[in-house]
């Protein structure tokens, strides 16, 4: 898994390669986490290039849900393949996130 950022107009977005699983969590989750307590409060999450998602990668997902909303930030999770939107689906995440098509109507909704 690899995460790199950008910001663009005072958006943070992280965008998550390869696959965010056991193995992977705990590193997404402290990378999210910093750059939430860097003062950001407006996050996309671009997960184009995800290729997998287990229950601790929607887990890691949650908890910086959780980590931004209580500073009244909003995560908005952008340009799912298919068979990862399938598991969001699947877990109710669909009903928990903002999600948008691609990143630029995810930019569109902040």
């Amino acid at each position: 898994m690899e995460i790199t950022q950008e910001n663009k107009n005072g958006i943070q977005i992280l965008k998550i390669e390869g696959r965010l699983d056991a193995a992977s969590a705990a590193d997404a989750e402290k990378t999210i986490s910093e750059v939430i307590n860097s003062g950001a409060d407006k996050i996309i999450i671009n997960l184009e290039e995800l290729r997998y998602i287990s229950s601790a990668g929607l887990r890691t997902l949650l908890v910086a849900a959780k980590e931004i909303k209580s500073k009244s930030g909003k995560i908005v999770i952008c340009s799912m393949i298919e068979s990862v939107k399938k598991i969001f689906d699947i877990s109710g995440f669909t009903s928990i996130f903002d999600i948008e098509e691609t990143e630029a109507k995810a930019i569109e909704s902040f």
